[in-house]
């Protein structure tokens, strides 16, 4: 089976970014890790991870190592990847295409700290230098 692309796999629902999520943070799981990781204080079932986990692999959101008597999946897509999908599905849908306005909203709305503001004005400055 040749991997997708990643313009071709389906963004994924909360759920499956919820999976998504332990899988970028822990790396190659089975079903059991990812149930104790998100459902088992919940009181969800392994059967709701078993059954998001083959509807991901299903869309190619993530592969299947079934070599083993527990399958370990793992994700196809990256973090980073993915969260750049959703931030420019926000700029167009929510900004009119305008990430100033995404950038203005999110730092008037939420406190940064010192750190995250340093951070901020290092990539400022950076992408002011390469305007220039």
């Amino acid at each position: 089976m040749s991997p997708r692309h990643s313009s071709e796999v389906p963004r994924p629902t909360e759920a499956e970014l919820a999976i998504l999520g332990v899988l970028w943070d822990k790396g190659a799981s089975t079903v059991r890790e990812v149930h104790e990781a998100l459902y088992l204080h919940e009181g969800g079932g392994y059967t709701t991870a078993l059954k998001l986990l083959q509807v991901m692999h299903g869309k190619g959101l993530v592969e299947r190592d079934d070599s083993q008597r527990a399958h370990v999946y793992r994700p196809t897509i990256s973090k980073e990847r993915t969260q750049k999908r959703f931030l420019n599905d926000i700029v167009d849908r929510v900004f009119d295409g305008s990430a100033s306005q995404l950038v203005l909203h999110a730092l008037g709305s939420q406190s940064a700290s010192r750190e995250e503001l340093k951070e901020i004005r290092a990539l400022l400055n950076r992408l002011d230098r390469e305007s220039k």
